[in-house]
């Protein structure tokens, strides 16, 4: 069954293909398709062995594009062809029985013809528009849907993916997503092909996803990695942890703070990445710069995908890292952010920006991606009136906006907000839809949530959980 990440190599114009499909493997690519006409056939075969070392490193397969004799000389997993490429027929003759074919299709004509002269795979695109092939017919979502009723064998969406538009193909039908430009052209591979690999996730059993939370303990269980726990679990994904801090602390205040020593930290978050095959990180109270330092090179090393809560400031408006804390977040650990979660505290802190209005904040947003974050998304609950946010999704801008609640019950907000957005990533939902079912559940949360405690109570999780669960059916089943 063929399924997941399908990528697709570029030209190697910079030299840097090998380096490149290994990153996009990293990630999580199951299929690599090597195209390479315009090469000396020498030079394209040397270049096939090494992308197949390196696909069975990784138990990836290896599809050659157009060339069955190149996949039979060096053993490749298949051969994909285009509609004026030998036939079928031709390409069994040449490969073994045991070997893929996939065929490129634009209707559910071609893909049933496909299938009757035994393709064991077809691809349907273009299914949006884009910018690697300019004579291309777009066919869209319904031809897809059409197509994957109409035959029996696996599915390839081709075409202008996105991982917002690669998540309405799989909802369409399609078993895998071929991708170029989407990995190839992203400055980061590894993490890029995780964004995609991430949303074949969606029809897991539960718990889906796994979840990995570096964080302070909270005493009083509203805040910190108990409540990223609680929100990993009602949501429906599994939660692992490493601790970083010990507070003694109630709705009241902190009392006292215990740091965990950074060798213990990194045995924790060694001995839990060793073992478990973690989907996403959340980052919290870090403590101090040697714990920002080396959490954010094992980020690095690994390619995870890192929602980052930069806890830097407390609600009171005190500092809670050290100079070299706050030194090693913007320049270690933020360049590692798949996506950084700050308030608007936060944002003047590392940016010298103090935003007042909605425009202010995408300037200030767009200064942390100057520093080095994927995305953004800047917290507007200081600001009066509803509650707007600022998502930066590269280059895309978006304002999410929600009612505000007149509680005081609002202990953990940031915390539960950035474990739910992990969560729904490790789900299979891209990061915009990621973002507004968090969002979603910490306005449940709030609304929903009890006096504990004489101070700031916490917000309710189960509530929220379940009321939100309850809209998902709801949607469903209309």
């Amino acid at each position: 069954m063929l399924s997941g990440l399908y990528l697709i190599t570029d030209n190697n114009l910079d030299g840097k293909l090998l380096t490149k499909v290994e990153a996009a493997l990293l990630g999580g690519t199951k299929t690599v398709q090597y195209r390479a006409k315009d090469i000396r056939p020498d030079e394209r075969r040397d270049m096939a062995e090494k992308i197949k070392t390196l696909c069975h490193a990784y138990k990836a397969k290896l599809i050659i594009n157009d060339l069955p004799e190149l996949a039979h000389e060096i053993d490749a997993d298949g051969v994909h062809l285009g509609q004026d490429d030998i036939s079928i027929v031709r390409a069994r003759q040449i490969l073994s029985h045991k070997k893929l074919i996939g065929v490129s299709t634009h209707s559910v004509d071609e893909a049933l013809k496909a299938e009757a002269h035994g393709a064991d795979y077809i691809a349907i695109g273009s299914i949006f528009p884009t910018d690697s092939k300019q004579d291309i017919s777009l066919v869209g979502i319904d031809t897809l849907s059409k197509v994957r009723k109409a035959v029996r064998i696996p599915v390839v969406a081709i075409g202008g993916l996105t991982p917002e538009r690669a998540f309405d193909a799989l909802s369409a039908g399609a078993d895998a997503v071929a991708v170029l430009s989407g990995v190839m052209a992203d400055a980061d591979p590894a993490r890029a092909a995780k964004e995609y690999s991430l949303l074949f996730n969606r029809n897991k059993p539960a718990p889906n996803g796994k979840v990995l939370t570096i964080a302070g303990s909270d005493s009083s269980g509203g805040a910190g990695i108990q409540a990223d726990i609680k929100t990993i679990t009602l949501l429906g994904s599994y939660a692992s942890s490493v601790l970083t801090a010990l507070t003694a602390q109630n709705t009241l205040g902190v009392n006292d703070t215990y740091m965990v020593h950074t060798d213990f930290v990194m045995k924790q978050l060694e001995a839990v990445l060793d073992d478990i095959e973690i989907d996403t990180v959340k980052t919290g109270m870090l403590s101090w710069g040697g714990i920002v330092s080396r959490v954010a090179k094992v980020i690095e090393d690994r390619s995870l995908l890192a929602v980052v809560d930069p806890v830097m400031v407390a609600k009171g408006g005190e500092s809670l890292l050290d100079k070299e804390a706050h030194d090693s977040l913007i320049s270690r650990l933020l360049p590692q952010s798949y996506l950084l979660t700050p308030n608007l505290p936060e944002v003047e802190v590392m940016t010298g920006i103090e935003p007042r209005t909605t425009a202010e904040m995408v300037d200030a947003g767009r200064t942390l991606q100057e520093l080095g974050a994927r995305n953004v998304l800047i917290k507007g609950g200081h600001l009066n009136g509803d509650a707007t946010d600022i998502l930066l999704l590269g280059d895309e801008e978006h304002q999410l906006t929600h009612q505000r609640f007149d509680t005081i019950n609002t202990h953990g907000t940031g915390c539960t907000l950035s474990s739910a957005i992990a969560t729904f990533l490790a789900q299979g939902y891209p990061l915009k839809r990621a973002v507004e079912k968090g969002k979603r559940f910490v306005s449940l949360a709030i609304e929903t949530s009890i006096p504990t405690g004489r101070g700031h109570g916490p917000v309710n999780h189960i509530q929220a959980a379940m009321q939100l669960l309850h809209e998902q059916v709801s949607i469903e089943n209309s």
